[in-house]
């Protein structure tokens, strides 16, 4: 069963992420400080753009995170064995490409591996916006970490619409 840590501000994400998993052998934990964490070993962690504590992130035990761009010191603290960030730079594993009424365009701008060992290759998907990008981004790493793939035709993921 793959251990999942969402730490947040109550942004929803953890409940994102729930849904994400369901259908997955997946116990999803959120918490508000990272500290109510540690302990547990975690096969992924995602910090939401708004997450606070970072003095925390020291004391997790992580597979995978996925974390906000731009965030080099909590990169640094971060024990994990593979980071995967999100946010509007090209530097990012995971960016926005276009945005406008109603959609998003998100680009994967590195391949990377799913928690089940599925690659996930270079893309861009087009999904319902909702809120915040950044926290699209987030959820839609999420969804691709989790193996929601997606398929001809179809959305993969379970976003808020505009």
């Amino acid at each position: 069963m793959w251990q999942i840590g969402v730490w947040e501000r109550d942004e929803g994400l953890a409940e994102q992420v729930s849904a994400l998993a369901q259908g997955v052998p997946a116990l999803v934990r959120a918490c508000l400080h990272p500290a109510l964490l540690a302990g547990t070993p975690l096969d992924l962690l995602v910090v939401s753009p708004g997450a606070t504590g970072w003095a925390g992130a020291g004391t997790l035990n992580c597979r995978t995170a996925l974390l906000p761009g731009g965030r080099s010191a909590l990169t640094r603290l971060l024990p994990a064995g593979t980071v995967l960030s999100y946010g509007l730079s090209s530097r990012n594993t995971l960016t926005l490409s276009s945005l406008d009424e109603g959609r998003a365009s998100v680009a994967v701008q590195r391949e990377f591996v799913s928690l089940a060992g599925r690659a996930v290759e270079r893309q861009e998907l087009i999904l319902p916006c909702g809120g915040s990008p950044e926290l699209l981004l987030a959820q839609a790493g999420a969804a691709l970490l989790l193996g929601r793939l997606p398929q001809e035709g179809k959305t993969p993921l379970l976003f808020p619409g505009c």
